[in-house]
């Protein structure tokens, strides 16, 4: 299958031509949103306004608009901008309606899911930690200590929205928002409190009076006006439709890919399967598509959630560095022109179905005037085959769909790719290969006598740090008579790293695992005559995001004992000192350059031990190349450059391949000045900082002849202003 080149200048025309007016009314029908009195079929992909900077906002936009897209979606991201109980934050990357306002000048739409519950791999699910603090609260529910909090917070993202007269219905781009996330996964949990909680949150919003619908996604009992939609990989097979004859139907999340977490590799979705699934759905009637994630980006800090990694969705059609991902942006965008050739065909007029052969149907689409739009699918997965549709002869590849807008010329095939696929490339620019290139700070490690929290139990991690720190010392001290000098420590945790130390010394570590966080360290101990101590360092990485109750779960040591040559003793129920978070952390080392708090940077040794903080400075890489920090020969921590966390690091991690999950650590640059830039590292294990660097990144597209397309070559390049200095 070709496509002649009058087409293909219809189409790009098509793109270019696919503006929107970023005002007016929005209501909708069975068929679809309708804005200012028209129809449309939308597509919409998610870009998260914290996981980027605003520095690359524009790019990111700009680029999802040369896609083919006319919405932007955006989660509002609770525990950000709140904190603390009404103490607000909504600047730098916390900037949503700096993000929406420059949606809004490139002339594109936003679809707003406030939540506040989001889950998206997001520490807590969004939720702030205070929360799990009121008394008698019960998240997500109808419980009235946590409506109270849940309807304010939504109230305050409202009227803001309203001040800055961001809804549709007052001249914006807001045209859709959305109201809790994926709720009907845990309703059936809460009993009869599920059902009377969505009817609760329902009418809230609705009573917010914003001039645009709401929805609640993989929500089956969204009660009217609100819009159900679905979310997944294959909606038009999937989804039930609107649970109301006068709802259209929507497609909240399109995974282009998938969140990964340590120890797991990436999960590649290609661009023919994204297609296809997109191509079915509109087939089927839907009218609003949306990317999930269009540009994934940073999970800056520690905000990812348990075991995530800090790279997100970077196999999104933009890149976490903000490049084109080949062939996927492409081919998506030409399917976008496809469907805006034909879309008030299929906006307007009537659909028929009917088989071609055993696998093989065709969606017909014909309005009043006569025009006539068919898509010809293929749902055989390992040939192709050839169909008459009106007197014509079609042959479709495997697992494919061919849109004729016209019912007569192929303007697009979900399984012929005709895009440049591209290829990213790190390149060294800074080394730091010299002892003289670090200084090191090592951090205590508390006895017993020196804790000032204190307990005859084992606490919860959880609970006990409130999202402070990712750490939680667990100490106790014990006299040597009543064991052996050999003796077995063994530790059983639902946390999700583990570092013991008998006496400073450091005995053994151990993990758990996404699926799996219970595991057990088991170590041979020596013990000093007279009294020992026992300081087990016990790690989150990340809070949980999502399931029932989330205010109940809990994490950490479950048990604790110690076996000599005959018996055992547990020491679970027993007097436990505690200090939450390290010393590093509490005197902020990663934003000083020298001395500070009486700690001082001392000369790099090449004895390399666990809990070491190291630091080094650097100028600034010429140019406008995204940057990447290689931690290839690091073990387990967190970064940081001129103060700001650029997340945590695991590569010691592997997957089962024998690869770390993540190697490259996003540096943006607007995080740089151009001199004396602070590089600072927190390493748990023994990794060695000698052998990290700071890698020039770049893309490279090659148009291959396989493909369809005359063999060519381009690179990607960023432009902009250098970062000024601080």
């Amino acid at each position: 299958m070709g496509r002649s080149e009058p087409l293909f200048l219809l189409l790009v025309a098509a793109a270019a031509a696919a503006t929107v007016a970023v005002h007016g009314d929005v209501s909708y029908d069975r068929t679809s949103l309708i804005i200012n009195g028209q129809r449309k079929i939308l597509f919409s992909g998610s870009i998260h306004y914290p996981r980027s900077t605003p520095e690359m906002w524009p790019s990111l936009i700009s680029k999802a608009k040369d896609g083919g897209l006319d919405v932007i979606q955006t989660y509002v991201f609770w525990n950000l901008h709140e904190p603390q109980p009404g103490q607000y934050d909504f600047n730098g990357r916390r900037d949503l309606v700096g993000f929406i306002k420059e949606i809004q000048a490139q002339g594109l739409y936003v679809s707003l899911r406030i939540g506040p519950f989001i889950d998206a791999e997001w520490s807590y699910g969004g939720f702030p930690f205070w929360l799990h603090d009121i008394p008698n609260i019960v998240f997500r529910s109808d419980n009235l200590p946590f409506k109270a909090v849940m309807q304010n917070f939504t109230t305050l993202i409202v009227n803001m929205m309203k001040e800055e007269k961001l809804y549709a219905s007052q001249g914006g781009p807001i045209i859709l928002s959305q109201i809790e996330n994926e709720y009907g996964i845990v309703e059936a949990a809460f009993g009869k409190s599920g059902p009377a909680y969505v009817r609760w949150a329902a009418s809230m919003a609705v009573r917010l009076q914003t001039g645009v619908p709401w929805m609640m996604c993989k929500q089956d009992d969204a009660p009217d006006p609100v819009i159900n939609t679905c979310n997944g990989m294959q909606c038009g097979v999937t989804f039930k439709g609107p649970n109301s004859p006068n709802k259209p139907s929507l497609w909240t999340e399109n995974w282009t890919s998938f969140y990964q977490v340590y120890g797991g590799q990436p999960y590649i979705r290609s661009a023919e399967d994204i297609a296809f699934h997109v191509a079915l759905f509109v087939a089927k009637k839907g009218s609003f598509i949306n990317y999930y994630m269009y540009h994934g980006g940073t999970n800056f800090g520690r905000t990812a959630a348990a075991f995530v990694i800090t790279s997100y969705y970077d196999q999104a059609p933009l890149d976490e560095y903000g490049f084109i991902r080949q062939p996927k942006w492409g081919h998506l965008k030409e399917l976008h022109a496809a469907v805006n050739l034909c879309s008030q065909t299929l906006l307007s007029g009537a659909q028929t179905n009917y088989a071609l052969g055993s696998q093989q149907e065709v969606y017909v689409f014909e309005d009043e005037s006569g025009k006539c739009a068919a898509f010809l699918i293929n749902n055989d997965n390992r040939s192709q085959a050839t169909v008459i549709f009106d007197n014509s002869s079609y042959n479709l590849p495997p697992t494919s769909i061919s849109i004729l807008a016209d019912c007569e010329t192929v303007a697009f095939n979900t399984r012929m790719v005709s895009s440049q696929h591209s290829t990213r490339s790190m390149t060294t620019n800074i080394k730091f290969d010299s002892d003289d290139n670090w200084e090191e700070f090592r951090e205590a490690i508390p006895k017993f006598d020196e804790t000032l929290s204190r307990s005859n139990t084992l606490l919860d991690q959880i609970g006990a740090v409130k999202d402070a720190s990712d750490y939680l010392w667990y100490t106790f001290s014990f006299p040597y008579y009543t064991f052996n000098r050999n003796s077995v420590l063994r530790v059983d945790s639902t946390g999700h790293v583990l570092h013991a130390f008998v006496n400073g010394e450091h005995v053994g570590s151990a993990h758990g695992s996404y699926k799996n966080q219970n595991f057990t360290l088991q170590s041979t101990i020596f013990l000093n005559n007279g009294t020992n101590n026992v300081s087990l360092l016990s790690v989150m990485v990340g809070l949980p995001d999502s399931g029932a109750h989330l205010e109940r779960k809990t994490a950490g040591l479950q048990k604790v004992t110690i076996q000599g040559d005959e018996d055992s003793t547990d020491f679970t129920n027993y007097p436990w000192g505690y200090q939450i978070g390290l010393v590093g952390e509490k005197l902020q080392v990663y934003t000083h350059q020298r001395k500070v708090g009486g700690m001082t940077w001392d000369d790099f040794s090449s004895r390399l031990q666990p809990l070491t903080w190291y630091k080094t400075t650097f100028d600034a890489p010429q140019g406008n190349d995204p940057l990447a920090l290689n931690l290839a020969s690091m073990g387990k921590g967190e970064a940081w450059i001129n103060g700001e966390s650029i997340g945590r690091y695991w590569v010691s991690f592997l997957t089962p391949a024998g690869s770390p999950s993540q190697s490259w650590y996003n540096i943006p640059r607007s995080f740089l000045k151009p001199g004396c830039n602070l590089l600072v590292l927190l390493e748990e294990e023994n990794g060695d900082p000698r052998n990290i660097s700071i890698d020039r990144v770049s893309v490279t597209e090659a148009c291959l002849e396989r493909h369809g397309c005359s063999v060519s070559q381009s690179t990607q390049t960023f432009g902009g202003p250098m970062p000024k200095a601080s």
